[in-house]
């Protein structure tokens, strides 16, 4: 293609009026790589900080992703053909030119399929892995129909009752994270560079006054955290009258973790268009039954996708798992982090960049200094902190300063830092899900990486879906985890509670469309689904009721809906959905290769 495959040229934005905030290209003159340096306009400075990937760093270079086969099942009515390439998708030369500067060369394959499908104006649900592209998925098609649909440049405005500027944006992003949210800024602003639109972001944790600032100069494309909108909605500070798209990422996560009842209230109840008229999209790693079938209530007509994860049949990621006491877990980790100093490829480190999860905030404070007074520098990110310690807390550790972070699960979802080698689960989560999301912080853009986790009894039900997860990603599986998987687990459900998730895993997607009939396994069954399907009732492996039996429904809670992956009453599915057309399948798909920038896909 003509514009993406041209040499960027040196390009200044000087601050151009909607043009990303005064954000800057230039290429290196040696190697021909671009490089952007954020402006401090769009999003206030400390978004700029955070988001270090974009400040002068290289775009392009050595980070390539290596060719996969990649399974890609597509199901929906009148589905668009995946593009072959950025030009083929149909994107405007405006943002084709952003692509070369980039340095990206041939889309993912989430990018393949969904940007012809966005394009065409169609909604989706797109479940793909982290690292996998989905980030340029659905920014590259809003900006380019935003391009396409024209304005004014400088972003939507309006007078509210209170005689001041309220910003009328025409595409809204939503996700559960500041973090995240301050990435894809950044991305939309890197994808939007000179085509007059200007791009905001708004969060909690930081003073409204900068971000209220730049929202009374307009804005075409506002990424947002659900709390905060509401609260600029209420302030008559944004209209979401004039919504043509509506973005969720990590949407799984935002439904399913708190955040619905702020989700249907801005969707519902803040004047924003009907779902018939707007174009909604929603991206996630995992998307499963019970989270799509209260996803499916924002969308109309939509085309579901599930790329399958890069690394599921691989060793892009080793996985380890050790069986210990919790009175153990220090000592070992400890020991760990010993023996992975030694030889560390890059000798600025002490040690590889390595993120430790832990299930509670005291947890990770107390870890953090635990660890500094054993002689590992580290730092921790959890939310309780304000932004500030927490983009000092990023900066810190994506230089190396203190290359362990402790973390929760705030980190586990979107956040891109790029070259972290090795994940430890300290505590293990609550679901297979979270699991995946957690150990995508390494092996990213086809990069290899290590995950360890530290297993206790009393993440018993986790057993089934870890063994069945690292079978299929050909790990080496040590026998007491087999022991434990094989053991009936009677105690009480770690999935309870507002977690609505379906714990399994092993399988090469990380979601089917629930619309599908057998009530939303991963592979289905007469009986119900559950992630092997089965038999009579569900649960991870059928046979008449999964690990608490009996009951019409199987799966973890007995009768009812089928539990957490129930299909009614034993198999029925979502009759309401029941005649959605059968899925493609696409047994295998080339991903080629693209140049990752220093902030990767994600």
């Amino acid at each position: 293609m003509a514009a993406a495959a041209a040499v960027a040229k040196s390009v200044e934005a000087g601050g151009e009026p909607g043009g990303g905030g005064g954000g800057a290209w230039s290429t290196v003159s040696r190697s021909g790589r671009s490089s952007y340096s954020a402006g401090g306009g769009v999003g206030g400075g400390k978004v700029g900080e955070l988001a270090e990937g974009l400040a002068g760093v290289e775009i392009g270079g050595e980070r390539r992703l290596d060719k996969y086969d990649i399974p890609v099942e597509v199901s929906g009515e009148d589905v668009p053909p995946p593009a072959d390439g950025f030009e083929a998708a149909g994107l405007v030369e405006a943002v084709l030119r952003n692509v070369a500067r980039c340095g990206y060369e041939s889309p993912t394959p989430v990018q393949r399929y969904s940007m012809p499908i966005a394009l065409a104006g169609r909604d989706l649900m797109a479940c793909a892995q982290t690292g996998s592209g989905k980030t340029a998925a659905f920014c590259l098609p809003v900006v380019s129909g935003l391009v396409a649909a024209g304005g004014s440049g400088i972003g939507h405005r309006e007078r509210s009752s209170f005689n001041r500027a309220a910003a009328k944006p025409r595409a809204l992003v939503l996700a559960p994270t500041r973090e995240l949210a301050a990435q894809i800024n950044e991305e939309a602003k890197k994808f939007s560079f000179q085509t007059g639109l200007r791009v905001v972001v708004a969060y909690g944790g930081t003073p409204m006054y900068n971000q209220l600032r730049d929202l009374e100069r307009g804005a075409d494309i506002l990424v947002a955290t659900p709390g905060r909108l509401v609260d600029m909605v209420e302030r008559s500070k944004v209209s979401l009258e004039a919504i043509k798209y509506l973005v969720m990422d990590e949407a799984d996560r935002m439904l399913d973790m708190g955040f619905e009842p702020q989700i249907r209230k801005i969707v519902e109840r803040m004047n924003m268009p009907r779902k018939s008229v707007r174009q909604t999209m929603l991206f996630s790693a995992t998307f499963p039954p019970e989270i799509q079938r209260l996803a499916s209530d924002f969308l109309s007509n939509y085309i579901f996708i599930t790329v399958g994860r890069v690394g599921s049949s691989t060793d892009l990621i080793m996985q380890k798992v050790e069986l210990l006491s919790d009175g153990e877990k220090r000592g070992y980790l400890l020991d760990l982090l010993q023996r992975q100093s030694v030889g560390v490829a890059n000798s600025k480190l002490q040690q590889p960049l390595t993120l430790v999860f832990v299930e509670t905030k005291r947890e990770a404070d107390s870890l953090r200094y635990w660890l500094y007074s054993k002689g590992f520098p580290a730092t921790a990110i959890h939310g309780d902190r304000t932004q500030q310690e927490r983009e000092s807390a990023l900066r810190s550790f994506k230089t190396g300063l203190t290359p362990i972070m402790v973390a929760t699960d705030v980190a586990s979802r979107g956040l891109d830092v790029p070259n972290v080698a090795h994940v430890i689960n300290y505590d293990l989560p609550k679901s297979i899900e979270d699991y995946v999301h957690r150990i995508g912080r390494t092996g990213r853009a086809g990069k290899a990486g290590s995950a360890t986790a530290f297993f206790t009894e009393s993440d018993h039900s986790l057993a089934k879906g870890l063994l069945e997860l690292m079978t299929e990603a050909k790990q080496d599986v040590p026998d007491w985890l087999v022991q434990y998987a094989e053991r009936p687990y009677y105690g009480g459900s770690s999935y309870g509670g507002r977690n609505r998730r379906s714990g399994g895993g092993g399988n090469r997607f990380a979601g089917r469309d629930f619309r599908q009939g057998s009530g939303g396994g991963y592979s289905g069954g007469g009986g119900g689904g559950g992630y092997s399907g089965g038999g009579g009732g569900g649960g991870y492996s059928g046979g008449g009721g999964g690990y608490s039996g009996g009951g019409r429904g199987g799966g973890y809670s007995r009768g009812g809906r089928g539990g957490y992956s129930g299909g009614g009453g034993g198999g029925g599915g979502d009759p309401y959905r029941a005649s959605a057309p059968p899925p493609r399948y696409y047994p295998s798909y080339p991903m080629g290769t693209a140049d990752i920038n220093a902030s990767g896909w994600d």
